[in-house]
């Protein structure tokens, strides 16, 4: 039951080539910089990446995909990362948009072992009828598309089937946790990680802070550990590491 790795570079050692991973956070918040950084420096490559954003520049996703590890990302959100414009536009990068919702029921029903659903966002638009470009050639053109997807009428209104997303690891970052995988999220963390940590196979945490078995109430625990395998503890420096996307403060 105890599921404290060492270290994150232990933790992520046995991811390989071409794996895929759901990755928790939203811009740099909640997003879990260690275990990213512990994969940096494993090496692994032609990676498939499920997360609502790639990072920003030299920070969160955003490093591993300037040392060009990610081969394919699924996302809702291209922009503050100027490294993902640029391998997206000169065919690099694959690249998978989806509407955030979207996104956010497709990792929550894979976690639940739901297949497909159907939903009315998109309907109308490329999300649907196809089109939208997954591939750009070096030239310019569209080298792959993303194919029509089925439509169908429920109470005389329009829904679009979407596939439910599982991938063979997530990474994700919690506020407090046991060494059960019993989680809770703080504030803006508790984003797209519930969701990220559920549709993984095999799921990797890193957590601020370290609790005992029982100190939890059920009633804190936003992801229960029957949905984690292995257990990060973040040295007070690396738990205060916490950067701001776009500072705003008055004059």
């Amino acid at each position: 039951m105890d599921k404290v790795i060492g270290s994150a570079a232990e933790a992520v050692a046995d991811i390989p080539n071409g794996a895929s991973l759901a990755v928790g956070g939203f811009g740099l918040s909640g997003v879990p910089d260690v275990l990213i950084g512990a994969l940096h420096a494993q090496g692994a490559g032609e990676l498939s990446v499920v997360s609502n954003n790639c990072g920003v520049d030299g920070r969160g996703l955003g490093v591993l995909l300037a040392a060009g590890r990610i081969a394919r990302v699924t996302g809702s959100y291209v922009g503050e990362n100027k490294e993902f414009a640029r391998q997206y536009l000169s065919g690099e990068l694959e690249v998978e948009l989806v509407p955030q919702g979207t996104l956010a029921e497709r990792l929550r029903a894979g976690g639940a072992g739901i297949p497909a659903f159907y939903t009315p966002a998109g309907v109308g638009t490329q999300v649907a009828q196809g089109g939208l470009p997954w591939r750009y050639a070096p030239d310019g053109s569209v080298a792959m598309a993303a194919p029509p997807k089925e439509t169908r009428d429920f109470s005389n209104r329009p829904y679009v089937l979407e596939q439910s997303i599982t991938t063979d690891y997530a990474l994700v970052r919690a506020w407090r946790g046991d060494r059960h995988g019993n989680f809770c999220f703080r504030r803006a963390a508790a984003n797209f990680n519930p969701l990220a940590a559920t549709a993984g196979r095999i799921t990797i945490a890193e957590v601020e802070e370290l609790v005992e078995p029982g100190e939890l109430h059920p009633d804190e625990v936003h992801l229960p550990g029957i949905f984690v395998q292995r257990v990060v503890v973040l040295t007070a420096d690396e738990a205060a590491d916490k950067q701001i996307e776009k500072r705003t403060v008055r004059a």
